[in-house]
């Protein structure tokens, strides 16, 4: 690194870009992937099972890929990665013009390993800039997800009847996507000392690392934070369509979702460093129950953009705020088998809730999703609780 302290550097600029591409991908796929699988299979609660394979795709994927980037580094298997996803980008829009489920259940669960590497990007951030700035670095790479919004959103509703088949011209531009990131990535600089080539069983035992107070709770929060808000996103095109919403309508909401995930990410880090991960989080926490109260109150077109964009926002303050508090809970040559874990833990917690979302609100409505978020954010407040405790035992053993 040089002797000159900067963040907004080439690298971590690029990698905000990436993670925008990354995003674009990820909210494409949450927006059209469960309404593409209604109209293909007879059986409604099984629409979202496209949206399941991606993720359990993703969380089959994260051994794999910790043990690429062991051997080969962050830039490889990165690109590597968006390889994966432009032949399953090009897959997924073959199913749609062939109106095979199966092939979608099988062309989105190959992209799930992009999502696995994708998902690394945030753990790479404060490896590009001076250790002082991890909790800004963590933060801008991931307001770069506000290019997602941005694009996610329009493209599906945009693409939409490009070609005859439904939905066919939107993967088709998540493959030019991939090739642009492809692109991107070339450009960034990876540091040769921040190469994750450490073997596997250098460090603590995992058991030892996952058992460590600050990492079970990061480890909690980031899963069930995550659970809570793909639960509740990958339900809403349903929902919506369920309402009489069209689609211009459901794409409008997931944009001010996804504005609320990432555009807080240009100030989240300078709250963390400033107070410290465990008071955001726990705003986060708070913004979730709110968020749940104002869906509960009804189902007008106000209530999805407002429920959703907090819903956002509240997942931005516990993601980053947890992310952090994960970073400083393991040492570096831990971070193959630590990130691993975490991304192994969100993704399957992804699955269930892709899956519950479509079964719920096809047999049990929108409203008693929305109930259901009620015991993840509860747990995450008492894993919150916990480790504030489990702190203050240790300051009181100290003196």
């Amino acid at each position: 690194m040089t002797s000159k302290i900067r963040l907004l550097n080439k690298n971590i600029l690029l990698l905000a870009v990436c993670q925008g591409l990354y995003l674009t991908n990820n909210v494409t796929f949450l927006a059209i992937n469960g309404l593409v699988g209604f109209n293909l299979t007879p059986i409604p609660w099984m629409a979202t099972l496209p949206l399941m394979a991606y993720v359990l795709g993703a969380a089959i994927s994260t051994i794999i890929v910790a043990k690429v980037q062991a051997k080969y580094g962050r830039k490889k298997s990165f690109q590597f990665a968006l390889l994966v996803v432009i032949f399953a980008s090009l897959l997924c829009a073959y199913s749609a013009y062939s109106k095979s489920f199966i092939l979608l259940i099988v062309g989105t669960a190959i992209a799930g390993y992009y999502s696995a590497n994708g998902l690394l990007y945030r753990f790479v951030a404060p490896e590009l800039t001076h250790t002082s700035l991890k909790e800004k670095a963590v933060s801008i790479v991931l307001a770069g997800g506000l290019i997602g919004a941005i694009l996610g959103p329009n493209l599906s509703s945009w693409s939409k009847n490009m070609f005859d088949t439904q939905f066919m011209g939107a993967y088709l531009i998540l493959a030019i996507a991939g090739v642009l990131g492809v692109l991107m990535m070339q450009m960034i600089d990876f540091p040769d000392d921040y190469r994750t080539n450490q073997p596997d069983h250098t460090g603590r035992p995992l058991k030892e690392i996952i058992l460590h107070p600050t990492f079970l709770v990061a480890l909690i929060c980031t899963s069930l934070g995550y659970g809570v808000m793909n639960l509740m996103m990958a339900g809403t095109p349903l929902a919506m369509q369920v309402c009489g919403f069209d689609f211009p309508n459901t794409a409008q909401v997931l944009q001010y979702h996804v504005i609320g995930m990432f555009a807080p990410g240009f100030f989240t880090g300078h709250l963390v460093k400033r107070y410290g991960p465990i008071p955001i989080m726990t705003i986060g926490a708070i913004l979730n129950f709110i968020s749940l109260f104002i869906m509960l109150s009804g189902s007008d077109l106000p209530h999805f953009i407002a429920a959703l964009f907090l819903l956002g926002v509240a997942w931005n303050l516990i993601f980053n705020g947890s992310t952090i508090l994960a970073i400083s809970s393991f040492k570096s040559e831990e971070k193959n088998k630590a990130e691993a874990t975490i991304n192994f833990c969100v993704f399957g917690t992804m699955a269930i809730s892709s899956f519950s979302s479509g079964a719920l609100v096809t047999t049990q409505g929108w409203q008693f999703l929305n109930i259901g978020t009620l015991v993840p954010t509860i747990i995450i407040c008492g894993a919150i609780l916990w480790l504030v405790l489990q702190q203050k035992r240790l300051v009181i053993k100290l003196y």
